[in-house]
């Protein structure tokens, strides 16, 4: 038996290499339907980072968005609202504050909110966030910290999809005269005016309702509030120059209520005295059948995956519309919103 030892010296004359990963190699794509609505982004090898992947792949982000209107991040192992706040940051610019709001919700973190404090009973008809707003995000993000038991979807639908199949009269008539949006404050149901504006002076809900071309008008020295805005009902893409439906005209339509809870209200209110309601853009009413072909439209595009734990949800909001189906168990979804735009934008 030889007693000499074995030479390393091959291994060692060889030069260490260094090994480059491209972006496109760090993550692979599917879809979930044959929509393609959202595209899914996974992590294609262990420790891919989302933040850091997306602070680098803005392009590939909003060329994506551009096409399927959202992507759905899965499998990266996001944990906490900083860190999606952090993401949002990264793939578009810093989460925005929640103002006129129309919904109940709650701050989490930052500018993290939860996606809404509704009943988990109730359904929420699909929408593009803060449209009647003159100044509206055009991203809108979530992520699921904990899906429920049974239920809870974030439907979408493709609001371009939506405005290639409203009837052409319909269109029309809308683009001529857009629509009223009006609401009561102060009657017990819904949010109060100091909720939906964020401050508890009348002054500057007036300041804020004057650059905001809303008509105001106080009632019973200031306890109760009424609200009059009218917005279009079409809007063209600022980056991606594509028409879209892109408006809450259908979403605070009376008869968009699930049917026991509009019942409700009409009892309780007349029909000026709604918490929220649309009319054309004159104040005259809507026909019964042009608010049913426009809720079937949306019924029709609506798409739905169920949630999984670190799901993030990147949507283009003027692009798709969102809403929420009714869950058990418990469910913690939060939202946040970025890079604004102005109507005269659009």
């Amino acid at each position: 038996m030889s007693d000499s030892k074995p030479s390393f010296t091959k291994f060692r004359s060889r030069p260490r290499r260094t090994v480059r990963v491209s972006s496109e190699e760090l993550v692979k794509t599917d879809t979930l339907n044959d929509q393609g609505l959202p595209l899914v982004v996974r992590p294609a090898m262990q420790g891919v980072g989302l933040v850091d992947w997306a602070a680098t792949n803005r392009d590939f982000i909003a060329t994506a968005l551009a096409k399927h209107g959202g992507i759905l991040f899965r499998g990266f192992g996001v944990e906490t609202p900083d860190e999606f706040e952090r993401f949002i940051g990264a793939a578009a610019s810093d989460a925005l504050e929640y103002k006129e709001r129309s919904s109940p919700r709650s701050q989490v973190s930052g500018n993290v909110y939860t996606s809404t404090d509704y009943p988990p009973e109730r359904s929420i008809f699909l929408h593009n966030e803060q449209s009647y707003n003159l100044s509206f995000p055009t991203k809108i993000a979530f992520f699921c910290m904990q899906p429920p038991d049974e239920g809870g979807e974030t439907p979408l639908a493709d609001s371009r999809r939506i405005l290639e199949r409203i009837d052409p009269a319909v269109r029309e008539r809308f683009e001529q005269r857009g629509y009223m949006y009006v609401r009561n404050f102060g009657d017990g149901f819904g949010l109060t005016w100091q909720e939906a504006f964020q401050t508890a002076d009348p002054h500057a809900v007036e300041e804020y309702c004057r650059n905001s071309r809303i008509e105001c008008e106080w009632k019973e020295e200031g306890k109760r509030l009424r609200t009059r805005q009218v917005r279009r009902v079409v809007a063209r893409h600022p980056t991606a120059e594509q028409d879209t439906w892109f408006n809450h005209l259908t979403f605070f339509h009376v008869t968009s209520l699930e049917p026991h809870i509009r019942d409700a209200l009409l009892d309780e209110f007349a029909e000026e005295d709604l918490p929220n309601n649309t009319y054309y853009g004159d104040g005259s009413s809507i026909e019964p059948d042009v608010m049913s072909h426009l809720q079937e439209l949306y019924e029709d595009e609506k798409l739905a995956f169920p949630w999984e734990q670190g799901d993030v949800l990147l949507l283009d909001n003027m692009l798709v519309a969102h809403g929420r189906n009714p869950f058990a168990g418990p469910r913690k979804v939060v939202a946040g919103m970025a890079d604004p735009v102005h109507w005269n934008a659009c």
